[in-house]
């Protein structure tokens, strides 16, 4: 039964690697629970944040020709600022507190949701980009925030995952050097992520291949299947 758990993890985990390098986002959407369910919530947003960063890595190099380094910079640092604020908080936060930030955070993003268009339209990227960076330090996920405002850059399908990575890869590291440091890590946890390496690999090149051959519109419905797939998680976590 122990092996059948393992290995149901990690196809999970291949899932959310594909799902990551072809929508841009949204494989934390998958991993996050995964990881807490298996290890717990701390080490389990804490691996999830190792791996995701590690797959960016990946991610990047495969939309290398599609960086939009310039119209991107303004969300990624305001994304590290919010994700060092977030992972301390989670350090120094009891598990209880973590476990009900994560619910928080939910019905926080199901707010954002509801007013995303008038958010848009006013600028408000910047505020999205530190409320992502924050929620997904202190939860493991950003919700939607993230993805809107990264939409909110006007960029095609193969940009808009080229700056997704790069906004994920920076806020993934930056919480990953923080949770090593406060040594969040386990055995397990480690022995996990080794067994994820070849997944990368294989998620990232399904994902990039989904992408390349799909077009606007097909980009446009797997973009909002991964937001409905956040407030349906968010239903989950409330029942």
């Amino acid at each position: 039964m122990e092996i059948l758990a393992l290995l149901g993890v990690l196809l999970l985990v291949y899932l959310s690697f594909a799902v990551s390098a072809s929508a841009g986002l949204g494989g934390s959407l998958v991993l996050v629970p995964t990881l807490v369910v298996f290890l717990g919530s701390k080490e389990g947003i804490a691996l999830a944040a190792l791996l995701l960063a590690s797959n960016n890595v990946l991610k990047i190099a495969t939309y290398r020709k599609t960086l939009p380094f310039r119209a991107a910079v303004g969300v990624v640092l305001l994304l590290v600022l919010g994700a060092a604020a977030g992972s301390a908080l989670l350090v120094a936060a009891p598990v209880w507190v973590v476990t009900a930030g994560v619910v928080a955070m939910f019905v926080a993003t199901l707010i954002a949701e509801r007013f995303e268009l008038q958010l848009a339209r006013a600028g408000f990227a910047p505020v999205l980009s530190f409320a992502s960076g924050a929620t997904s330090g202190f939860s493991g996920t950003s919700g939607p925030l993230k993805g809107v405002a990264i939409r909110n850059l006007d960029l095609d399908r193969r940009h808009f995952v080229g700056a997704a990575s790069l906004a994920s890869f920076a806020g993934d590291a930056t919480k990953t050097a923080i949770f090593a440091e406060a040594g969040l890590l386990g055995r397990q946890a480690v022995l996990l992520a080794l067994a994820a390496v070849p997944l990368m690999a294989l998620g990232t090149w399904t994902g990039s291949t989904f992408n390349n051959r799909a077009g606007e519109r097909r980009f446009a419905m797997l973009f909002w299947t991964v937001m409905t797939g956040y407030t349906v998680r968010l239903g989950i976590l409330l029942a």
